[in-house]
């Protein structure tokens, strides 16, 4: 996991909440989660304060202040939009997020009791997400592109796998690669959408979260998430709630998830959710 950037604690949240959120500095403040690019803290019983750990998340905190409340009143799932903005300080260098907390635990510990209604769920959300995205919006340099650009990548990652599962692993991407790119105009995507991202609540899908990848492109990239929580049976039934994926886009939807498994399986020496889901979008790329 990348080192952090800055010293983060609890204290730290405290005094930014002090200076400028003062109504809310009075809540209890834990620590929930330390990741890549955020630390997580729940605050009191409603919220959670997420801070970058490093420069280049804040630019993606950034995005998500920016298009997040734009986006979500035609969402049918729940997302985070920020309810306060904190500013840098001379102690803190970067803007970071008050969100809502939503109740719930991630799809990748907790799996829907009915995979098919959260297929569907899973397919309208990415029906109603994946709109012609804003001229100004957000473009990454590793998602929502053509599959080409995943090459080096996914090469340099099958050279690690178990040799079984090479030859097949590699014709799937060869045919994934030489499907039709997306020629539509560039859609909105979540950009990170995996089962640590979704949660699930009372059995049902309840809420997409983390957005800090969000950007544009091709939709092939979010259809990826179909390997990584479905069978083929439920992939049907996400496809068919999605309404508007043609064979093309599906193949290199395929071809995301491959590619994707492979970097969570390359680098979560130390992640093992992570690896987890890596592991079964592998299998189920390859089944």
């Amino acid at each position: 996991m990348p080192a952090a950037e800055v010293s983060l604690s609890v204290g730290l949240v405290r005094r930014l909440l002090d200076e400028q959120h003062p109504d809310l500095a009075d809540m209890p403040v834990e620590v929930l989660a330390n990741g890549w690019d955020n630390l997580v803290c729940r605050l009191g019983e409603e919220f959670l304060v997420r801070l970058p750990r490093r420069a280049m998340a804040a630019e993606l905190l950034a995005h998500e202040q920016r298009w997040l409340p734009e986006l979500a009143d035609r969402l049918p799932l729940p997302v985070p939009v920020p309810v306060r903005v904190g500013r840098p300080t001379a102690e803190y260098p970067w803007s970071w997020s008050v969100v809502p907390f939503f109740a719930g635990r991630i799809a990748a510990r907790s799996e829907p009791d009915d995979p098919w209604s959260a297929a569907a769920a899973i397919g309208g959300f990415l029906d109603a997400l994946h709109a012609p995205a804003a001229s100004e919006a957000p473009v990454s340099p590793v998602r929502g592109i053509p599959l080409a650009g995943r090459a080096e990548g996914v090469l340099t990652g099958l050279a690690h796998i178990d040799p079984a599962d090479r030859a097949t692993a590699l014709r799937i991407w060869e045919t994934a690669a030489a499907a039709p790119v997306w020629d539509g105009p560039p859609v909105w995507l979540h950009g990170d959408l995996h089962p640590a991202n979704i949660l699930v609540d009372g059995g049902r899908i309840s809420a997409v979260i983390d957005f800090g990848d969000i950007t544009s492109g091709d939709p092939a990239t979010d259809l990826s998430v179909a390997w990584m929580l479905f069978t083929a049976e439920q992939r049907a039934a996400l496809r068919q709630a999605y309404g508007r994926t043609d064979d093309a886009t599906w193949e290199r939807a395929r071809g995301w998830a491959l590619a994707l498994a492979l970097v969570f399986l390359s680098h979560s020496a130390d992640n093992p959710l992570m690896h987890g889901i890596g592991e079964r979008a592998f299998r189920a790329v390859l089944a």
